[in-house]
């Protein structure tokens, strides 16, 4: 999700480094097709065969009880969500919020960098490391991505359901849960597994931790603001078209490390 200007900000602040960090996550976009399957859009497509994806059937045996839930996470959405993102968007500029994007990921840096370790990807491992070291004094605690702009040092996206994947666990069957939304049975131990490793876990006070991860949320939901509106007007099952967008998006990022 680029920025529109790479011109410098007022206080001389260049737009390029802030949206450095965030232009990674747009590898993971996805557009909704009309016959309810999931195409993904940007830098990095998935190939899989397509007599694959046709056969291929995601166990689903709590589907009445997630599509519960996909239709709370829907309300939510629509009645909290999307207003509060709303008016956060239009006090804070693009910019501002694709920094503070950015300072969320430095934070969660032990994740990547621990399941690089996990996956016995020592390269990985190391640019982690070195993207922490730099973002952290000279990016102002990671708002800024001078690590990815002056030395291509790109953000390696793991995590701890990534790694038991690249290990030869399968996902098992597909969950969908409350305010986090999608996710499998291998993803929702290895999610566990990752808060431990989450700084923002560490921190003494509950209500901190619940405040930071809901703006986190919110942050970050005002930088797609529209996108699940779209997806659902051009799909004939929204949960259906989510679960198999997750199921793929999941798979091709594991076999991408094997």
């Amino acid at each position: 999700m680029p920025i529109e200007s790479k011109a410098e900000l007022s206080d001389g602040i260049d737009t390029e480094e802030f949206n450095s960090g965030f232009e990674d996550r747009s590898k993971s976009d996805w557009m909704a097709r009309s016959d309810g399957r999931m195409e993904f859009k940007g830098e990095s497509e998935p190939s899989f065969p397509e007599e694959e994806v046709l056969e291929e059937k995601i166990r689903d045996p709590l589907e009445p009880l997630n599509r519960i839930f996909f239709h709370i996470n829907d309300r939510l959405y629509f009645w909290v969500l999307k207003p509060v993102a709303s008016g956060y968007q239009k006090v804070f500029s693009k910019e501002v919020r694709i920094g503070v994007s950015n300072f969320f990921s430095n934070i969660a840096t032990p994740i990547r960098l621990v399941n690089c370790v996990l996956q016995a990807n020592l390269k990985g491992a190391a640019t982690e490391a070195l993207r922490f070291l730099i973002n952290t004094p000279f990016g102002l605690f990671g708002f800024l991505d001078p690590a990815q702009k002056e030395f291509g040092l790109e953000k390696r996206e793991e995590d701890l359901g990534q790694t038991f994947g690249v290990w030869g666990f399968g996902p098992a069957f597909y969950l969908e849960w409350p305010i986090l939304g999608s996710s499998n049975l291998r993803d929702t131990l290895g999610y566990i597994g990752d808060l431990f490793l989450d700084p923002i876990t560490y921190l003494p006070s509950t209500p901190i931790r619940i405040g930071l991860k809901t703006y986190e949320k919110v942050n970050e939901t005002s930088l797609r603001l529209g996108e699940y509106e779209d997806f659902k007007k051009v799909v004939l099952d929204p949960y259906i078209a989510k679960r198999e967008a997750y199921h793929q998006n999941r798979k091709y990022k594991i076999k991408e490390r094997k």
